[in-house]
């Protein structure tokens, strides 16, 4: 199963991954999870995922750094980035990162599959 498309979630909430994980195994993508964001570039080029989630609020390089790095990589840049936090403000906040999308939390589940559908069928 090589085709699987690739979910690369950030997020210091040990329970939002493991959430996360659950959510998108069973709807048959492959998913792989970070707690931080340092050294973002690196540890998506290692991945190479189809789409990303990334939090706001990340310990040292927070959610808008890391996807500003992502998007100034030439490498990286077409990647879909989805903004995921509990901020009142998550769509500014995404609007600043320069990220593809928002969700805010908590999220519902179908919310959540529904925007990997959109930004991967672009």
């Amino acid at each position: 199963m090589g085709n699987l498309k690739k979910v690369f979630v950030f997020d210091d909430n040990a329970d939002i991954l493991e959430l996360c994980t659950i959510i998108l195994e069973d709807a048959g993508y492959e998913i792989k999870t970070s707690a931080t964001s340092n050294q973002i570039i690196d540890q998506v080029m290692a991945y190479m995922p189809d789409i990303i989630f990334m939090d706001n609020w990340l310990p040292d390089v927070g959610g808008i750094d890391a996807t500003r790095e992502l998007k100034g990589d030439e490498r990286l840049k077409n990647i879909p980035v989805i903004y995921f936090t509990a901020n009142n403000d998550v769509k500014s906040l995404a609007e600043q990162a320069g990220a593809d999308g928002y969700l805010s939390k908590p999220f519902d589940i179908q919310e959540l599959e529904n925007i990997i559908v959109r930004h991967l069928n672009k």
